[in-house]
Parts: structure tokens; C-alpha cells; sequence
């Protein structure tokens, strides 16, 4: 473990010495393939170890959404959570108040989304140093982390992005548009549907890398090697995130808005103060990318005071799994009132894509 270490190091101090350009590209990307394999080693044997302790987090998701805030101790996330939502999260000014994960719900615009508040994290949480291994296993399964930061400890942002990408988060990202179809012969063909800055040459090399050494690789959108990296491996989890800067009050304005700058924050609050919290409930509703649909019985007036609350993009077929799991086999057709219908009332099937504010009548056998 002390030699993989000491490679890991290694491998990072030449990538972060190394000026990227056309000619050192390959040798970059190169480095990045051995680092990455190299850490996945490491944590399949973390992993094996903290399965054999038991070690680890189980948390159930609930109702329209799951948000994790994640930060450095004492940073005020139990404060922010009962702020924010029903619950009661133990807090103190002193580090590691919370050992466990504590949920709440915050309700907005009928949406009853669960909000989790983990242990704070430190420096090599991605490697399981503190409560990283149970933090980053409940992070992964979130629908969107905010990111806490103490506005008097800017130094904390940069580190925590860097916890994240090691633990194979990826933030405000999505899986890049590329298909690699491994064959058994004939080498590595690449096609390309646009301009891209990596060389055939590094493609292919960080490909070997990793075994794959027969395989037809079509490319439609400009990627790093990082981006290759990610999508070889297959192990990767893309989340929403927000940057939230807390206890803003303690600072004057004008070093506030010099932080939240420095951090990119997306909202000011002061978590004690209960200062912006109202903005920033709106911003966690509108991250989530919720939106509403309003249910009709057949023969009778829709229910327009209360909304079914589904993610933007769901379709006849997603709310049918949502409402019930038998109503999908039991479906015949369904009729939408809304922006998504050509006219009122339009027969739909169930693929059909909802918009925000839809009247949707089920028809089921």
C-alpha cells in the first residue's frame, strides 16, 4: 500500500508539474490512466476492508428528492438544516457535533424534499481518512449536494471539490456523449461527429491503458482526457450541486462578496441569522429541476391546489410508476390538458413527455 502511495504522489506531482499542450498531451493523458487505475486499486481494497467492518451508511430516499449538505465541520450545516426543514440536528460550536446522518424535509411549492445532514469532512475523506467512506457512499446516491463553505475559510472550497472528484463525483456534469464498443479484432477505429482536441494517438494509448486494445470509438462532443478516463471506467456518478456561503454576518459585505466570488458561491446566507434562507429553498426547488402535474379523475375537475410533484422530463409513463406500480400494465390511454398537448383534453400514449403545469387524466382497464 506504502509503494502504491508513493507512486499515486508521484504520478499527481508530474501531472501537476507538466505544461499541457499538443505535445505533451500524451504523456499527460498517459499519467492520468495509471493514476486512475492505481486509485481505483486502492479503493476496491478500502472497500473490501470497510465491508468486512460493516462499515458504512444505509439511508432511505424519500419523497421528491434527496439533497445532501456537505461541508468542513462546524461549517453550520445542522444549523442550515433546521433552518430549512422539520428537523432537530443537534448543534454546537465545536467540530464533529453530527454523527450520523439526520434528515429532514423541507416543504416548498408541495414538493416534500429530504434534506440529509452527514458528518463534516476533512482533507483525505475520499480515502476514507474521518467519515469520508459513509459520507461520499450516502453522496452519491443524492439527487444534488450543497456544498456549505464558512465564508472565513475560502481554503475549504478547493479541497472539497477535490474530495469530490476522488471519491468519483462528478458535479454539474453529464456523462459525455461517447460510445466505445469493444470488438475482438481489427484494432481501435475512432470516428469523431465534431472537432476534438485529443489526438488519435492519446486516445488509443490511454485505451491500451486499460486493456482495451480492439474497439470502434465514436466521439460526438469535445473531451478531455479526464472525460475518456470517466468514461472507460464506468464508475462515475453525476450530481447537481450548489455552493452555498454561510455565516456571512460575521464578515462585512464587501469581503463577502470578495469569498463568494473566490468560491463561485451561488447564494449569501447566514444560516443562524435564518438570513436569505427563503432564496435559497427556491434555488434547491428549482436545482432539483421539479416540476408539477395536476391529477383529474375522469368525468370531474382537476385537483389544482395540490400538484403531483415529478422531475421535469417525466413522461405518462414515469408518472403512472410514480402513482402506482400496477397502473403502467393496467394503462389504456390518457388525455392532457397543458402546454405539452396539441389541444385540450388530446388522447396521449404513455411515452409522452409531460410539461410543467399538465392536467393529466388516466384512463386504466
Amino acid at each position: 500500500m506504502a509503494g502504491a502511495a508513493e507512486k499515486i504522489k508521484e504520478l499527481e506531482d508530474l501531472i501537476s508539474n507538466s505544461q499541457y499542450n499538443k505535445r505533451t498531451q500524451h504523456a499527460i493523458g498517459l499519467y492520468k490512466a495509471q493514476l486512475a487505475k492505481l486509485k481505483d486499486k486502492q479503493e476496491s481494497r478500502r472497500a473490501a476492508a470497510s465491508s468486512k467492518k460493516g462499515t458504512g451508511y444505509s439511508v432511505r430516499k424519500s419523497g421528491d428528492g434527496t439533497v445532501v449538505l456537505l461541508g468542513f465541520p462546524s461549517v453550520g450545516k445542522s444549523t442550515l438544516l433546521n433552518g430549512i426543514t422539520d428537523a432537530k440536528s443537534d448543534v454546537a460550536a465545536y467540530a464533529f457535533t453530527t454523527l450520523t446522518v439526520i434528515p429532514g424535509t423541507l416543504n416548498y411549492e408541495h414538493a416534500k424534499i429530504q434534506v440529509l445532514d452527514v458528518p463534516g469532512i476533512v482533507r483525505g475523506a475520499a480515502t476514507g481518512k474521518g467519515r469520508g467512506t459513509e459520507v461520499f457512499s450516502v453522496l452519491r446516491n443524492a439527487d444534488l449536494i450543497v456544498i456549505l463553505i464558512d465564508v472565513s475559510y475560502p481554503e475549504h472550497y478547493p479541497v472539497i471539490l477535490k474530495e469530490i472528484v476522488d471519491a468519483h463525483i462528478r458535479i454539474n456534469q453529464r456523462l459525455p456523449d461517447v460510445k466505445i464498443i469493444k470488438r475482438s479484432k481489427d484494432g481501435i477505429r475512432i470516428g469523431r461527429t465534431c472537432k476534438v482536441g485529443l489526438t488519435d494517438e492519446t486516445i488509443i494509448s490511454v485505451l491500451r491503458e486499460f486493456k482495451i486494445n480492439n474497439a470502434d470509438v465514436v466521439i460526438r462532443e469535445d473531451i478531455t482526457v479526464d472525460q475518456l478516463i470517466d468514461v472507460i471506467e464506468k464508475n462515475k456518478y453525476y450530481v447537481p450541486a450548489i455552493t452555498v456561503l454561510n455565516k456571512v454576518d460575521t464578515v462585512s459585505p464587501t469581503v463577502a462578496k470578495r469569498v463568494a466570488k473566490k468560491v463561485n458561491a451561488d447564494i449569501l446566507i447566514s444560516a443562524e441569522k435564518r438570513t436569505h434562507l427563503e432564496e435559497l429553498k427556491r434555488l434547491i426547488f428549482d436545482t432539483l429541476d421539479l416540476m408539477r402535474v395536476y391529477l383529474k379523475e375522469p368525468t370531474k375537475e382537476a385537483d389544482m391546489k395540490i400538484p403531483l410533484i415529478v422531475s421535469t422530463g417525466f413522461s405518462i409513463k414515469d408518472v403512472c410508476n410514480k402513482l402506482h406500480r400496477d397502473f403502467v400494465d393496467k394503462f389504456k390511454f390518457a388525455r392532457v390538458w397543458g402546454k405539452s398537448a396539441k389541444f385540450d383534453g388530446q388522447k396521449l400514449m404513455k411515452n409522452h413527455k409531460l410539461i410543467d403545469g399538465d392536467v393529466l387524466e388516466l384512463h386504466l382497464r
